[in-house]
């Protein structure tokens, strides 16, 4: 924590604790689109899933660095084109960090909004939800009970992503 008279406008110079707003408010935002579309308990893996591919396009798509409250529901259309199921969100996800941290290390700063990104894409890479296989589904529509049909283990963003899409659209 900061004392008075070392506060500084101008960067981490002063060896002061950077808050990653950025990150916190996209993060923010996700929450609560998946929240109002009450679509799974918030204590389930599947909503963090959700929370965090929603987080990621919010934060990954702010190329401004404008993300703020009154832009929300304008950047709702954008959001659903980049979440939609033909897109490639995975590929689009991996080049913008990738562009993020080519940024980060030209500027010579560090960046706890582009580490917080990155950590989760990690767990959604990594993590895998048991999910139903709606590939084996004719059609490829979900069965109706929810315990019936095949399942499989899936990367969690492959089930975090059409969640999320969901919640947006229930916006």
């Amino acid at each position: 924590m900061l004392h008075r008279g070392q506060e500084s406008t101008d960067g981490t110079g002063g060896g002061e604790l950077t808050v990653p707003m950025a990150w916190l408010y996209a993060e923010y935002i996700a929450d609560e689109l998946l929240r109002t579309g009450d679509l799974m308990p918030p204590t389930s893996f599947e909503f963090r899933a959700g929370r965090d591919a929603l987080a990621l396009t919010v934060f990954l798509a702010d190329t401004g660095g404008e993300l703020s409250g009154i832009r929300v529901v304008s950047q709702l259309e954008t959001w659903l084109s980049l979440t939609a199921y033909d897109q490639p969100w995975q590929d689009w996800v991996r080049e913008r960090l990738a562009r993020l941290a080519g940024e980060a290390i030209e500027s010579g700063g560090p960046s706890p909004d582009l580490d917080l990104a990155a950590a989760a894409w990690r767990w959604l890479e990594e993590t895998e939800l048991l999910a139903p296989d709606l590939d084996a589904v004719p059609g490829g529509s979900p069965v109706i009970g929810e315990d019936d049909g095949p399942k499989v283990w899936t990367p969690a963003w492959r089930l975090g992503l059409p969640l999320g899409h969901l919640a947006i659209h229930l916006f």
